[in-house]
């Protein structure tokens, strides 16, 4: 059977490590994360850019198991932010990535080969009054066995004295599903995503963010090339996202805090906790190492690999409706150590670099067991970024 290629949103090393199935962060493909993503975090600017920015960014991500590559990314994005006549601004971005590899039918085992090519793009207006924002966005995305067109509106309001402001946001996605085995044909997807939020100023050193989001996905949700993959044709899910910045003004570093919560009605519960630690250096280089780390509980149909049933599938339980052997549903917990260096080039130029090393097991799962039967699992990713204002 094809193996069909994870979302790329849904890749660990991506912001919310859920090697899951579009998890707490991912309510479709990159291209719908990449919509949501902001909605989930949202760190609005009181005042449109006073410069153009372009990035340019190239990723390389590579995933093992023992005694296996799996999946490996090569994606170079673009991206542009562009202040237009005082109050308006516009942020476009393009991606490319071609991914190739090995993808397991069930559970950790029966690899199977695969490549793709996915092309994207997004592009977002911001007008901005004295004291709020209003932000519109639409994005595309294309596969060969996978369209995703998206549509987010977003909105913050200011306080008096600036140190408060609230937040909320809409996304609404609608994906297309044709897979190349032809399990299913011409499927739909539609998720609805709102989020609201607070960004409290509590101090000269200290910023603070609550942010509630809930996601609504209807259609098909089953993976065509996973083996025995009946899932719900709904999941409604909510998630909670905390962030605390603290300056620490005698090193001139930031410490930068977040836990992040996640559950939905597949029964899949998901906890991660993450610290990061900006650290300027003399010759406008910034260091910054990261952690975090992550649980989830199963969900509530996923199948247990089972040792004693040799090559052959395990089977789910008789009269089961549903029913996953996909390891993105297990139990299981992870981590993530992460490195960046940047180093600033008088006031037009960045240069960054990155380094991600994922690593997931059953048995790190907190507060119960794992899922059993299932081969360790690691990731790494390098990130190379070059930006310039003008």
């Amino acid at each position: 059977m094809p193996a069909r290629r994870q979302p790329a949103a849904a890749l660990p090393l991506a912001p919310a490590v859920v090697a899951a199935t579009e998890g707490p962060w991912t309510p479709g493909r990159l291209l719908a994360a990449a919509l949501a993503l902001p909605l989930a975090a949202p760190v609005y600017a009181e005042s449109p850019p006073e410069r153009a920015t372009l990035s340019l960014k190239v990723l390389d991500y590579l995933d093992s198991q023992p005694g296996s590559d799996r999946v490996r990314v090569r994606a170079p994005s673009l991206q542009l932010t562009l202040p237009v006549a005082g109050r308006w601004a516009v942020g476009a971005s393009v991606i490319s990535d071609a991914i190739s590899g090995a993808s397991p039918a069930y559970h950790s085992s029966a690899l199977g080969r695969f490549s793709d090519e996915r092309n994207a793009g997004d592009l977002a207006v911001t007008h901005y009054f004295d004291d709020s924002t209003l932000t519109l966005g639409a994005a595309y995305s294309k596969e060969s066995d996978y369209i995703s067109r998206g549509l987010t509106l977003q909105g913050s309001t200011a306080s008096d004295d600036r140190n408060t402001t609230w937040n909320a946001g809409l996304a609404f996605n609608r994906d297309h599903i044709d897979p190349v085995n032809r399990i299913v044909r011409g499927e739909r997807k539609q998720v609805r995503d709102l989020v609201i939020g607070v960004t409290q100023v509590l101090g000269r050193h200290d910023v603070a963010q609550i942010t509630l989001g809930h996601a609504q996905q209807q259609g098909y949700l089953s993976d065509p090339y996973k083996a025995l993959d009946q899932r719900p044709r709904t999941r409604d899910a909510t998630r909670l996202l905390l962030r605390w910045n603290h300056h620490l003004e005698p090193i001139g570093a930031t410490l930068r805090w977040q836990y992040r919560a996640w559950h939905d009605s597949w029964g899949l519960s998901a906890h991660t906790l993450g610290l990061d630690f900006v650290q300027a250096l003399p010759a406008g280089f910034t260091v910054t190492p990261s952690l975090r780390l992550y649980t989830q509980s199963a969900a509530r149909f996923y199948v247990d690999a089972d040792p004693d049933a040799g090559p052959f599938v395990p089977q789910p339980p008789p009269g089961a409706v549903h029913s996953t052997l996909d390891q993105r549903l297990s139990a299981f917990g992870a981590r993530t150590l992460g490195l960046k260096l940047s180093r600033q080039f008088g006031p037009d130029w960045v240069v960054d670099i990155k380094f991600e090393r994922y690593a997931q097991r059953a048995s790190w799962r907190l507060g119960g067991n794992g899922s059993p039967g299932l081969a360790e699992f690691d990731a790494r990713s390098w990130q190379l970024g070059l930006s310039h204002s003008f």
